[in-house]
């Protein structure tokens, strides 16, 4: 057997990294790095440029993607213990906050100590989710492409930044998202910005 440059060059190493190689290959790599240093300084030096490469390339997840995640869960959860199909109306101008009181007024939708994102559906179909939302400090940078946002903010104060437009919204206000928009939201108040936030298919 070959040990040296031309067993580094053949890519067993890096295969062995990749963790495609077979059982007997496998055994082999291990059984010549314990005995050839120079081997197992290579697949260190595999390892470590294989993660400076999955760093250098990750792409961070949509931090708005997890609450809602928990979200339809927690939906999905109480559907199954018996809670009952609403359909919360469709946010517009005239909306008032009463109007969710049905939803807003119960027990179990309040926010446990949380991250900056909270949510609880109450409404859902295949074209209209509609979820309280309590914002700590900011919802980040979002584009819908496919889908309408409105938002009735309920408690606290919060800026929905648009480009340069910055809208300054209090209790009662309502406002909506223009498509293709990059947008986000920062909380004005010292208490979370609690909102009525309904998308709906464009």
């Amino acid at each position: 057997m070959i040990i040296g440059k031309e067993y580094i060059d053949s890519g067993i190493l890096e295969q062995y990294v990749l963790g495609v190689t077979t059982p007997e290959e496998s055994r082999e790599v291990e059984l010549i790095a314990a005995n050839h240093p120079a081997i197992q300084y290579e697949i260190d030096a595999i390892y470590l440029a294989l993660e400076t490469y999955a760093m250098e390339n990750a792409i961070a997840p949509n931090p708005i993607l997890k609450p809602f995640l928990l979200a339809t869960i927690d939906y999905s959860d109480r559907l199954k213990s018996g809670e009952s199909v609403t359909e919360p109306p469709i946010l517009n101008k005239k909306s008032i906050i009463e109007d969710y009181a049905v939803w807003l007024n119960r027990n179990d939708m309040i926010s446990p100590d949380m991250d900056d994102v909270y949510a609880k559906i109450i409404g859902y179909t295949p074209t209209v989710v509609t979820a309280i939302v309590w914002i700590k400090s900011y919802a980040p940078h979002e584009v819908h492409d496919h889908e309408f946002e409105k938002f009735l903010i309920i408690e606290g104060t919060c800026e929905i930044i648009i480009g340069d437009e910055v809208n300054k919204l209090i209790a009662g206000d309502y406002f909506e998202i223009p498509l293709h928009k990059n947008h986000f939201v920062k909380v004005t108040s010292i208490i979370p910005c609690k909102v009525i936030l309904q998308r709906i298919a464009a």
